[in-house]
């Protein structure tokens, strides 16, 4: 799917303007020109102007380009439920993972991406259980990012 700049642009000019306007609010440094404001507010500003850049690029190749080019997988049902699948699992992780906890949700949601994306039955199941005790390895043991137990917190190492 593509988008038309001028699409691009409003979105960053929004964005920007949004950014410039809060700017202000940043506190001052006693005695300094110099805040924190400063340097948001300079990348705001090159938003703004990068923004209308894509806008005028984007409305001058409106006329050989439509607004919004849609793909050829947004005419594929599998690619389509692939796509409801990856959202559906994102907010299935969250409502789920402080209640279940990592080591059960984490593979269940990889399963499900697996196998909406055509992977074999076998090798998700696997794949999905290695990869989810690798993630949890790595960030619960390795980087010490505390990821939920939920039902397995008797059991937590």
């Amino acid at each position: 799917m593509k988008f038309n700049d001028a699409i691009f642009g409003a979105v960053l000019l929004i964005l920007g303007i949004a950014v410039l306007v809060h700017v202000p609010s940043f506190p001052q440094m006693a005695g300094q020109k110099v805040g924190p404001a400063l340097f948001p507010g300079l990348i705001a500003a090159g938003l703004v102007v990068c923004a209308l850049i894509l806008i005028v690029n984007g409305v001058k190749h409106r006329a050989t380009a439509p607004w919004i080019n849609t793909g050829e997988w947004t005419r594929s049902r599998r690619h389509i439920g692939a796509f409801f699948v990856t959202i559906a699992a994102v907010i299935a992780y969250i409502v789920l993972a402080d209640k279940l906890g990592f080591l059960i949700i984490g593979p269940l949601v990889l399963l499900a991406l697996f196998i909406a994306y055509g992977v074999r039955l076998i090798t998700a199941i696997v794949v999905a259980i290695v990869v989810a005790f690798v993630i949890h390895y790595a960030f619960y043991k390795l980087l010490r990012v505390p990821l939920p137990w939920g039902v397995l917190t008797p059991f937590a190492f």
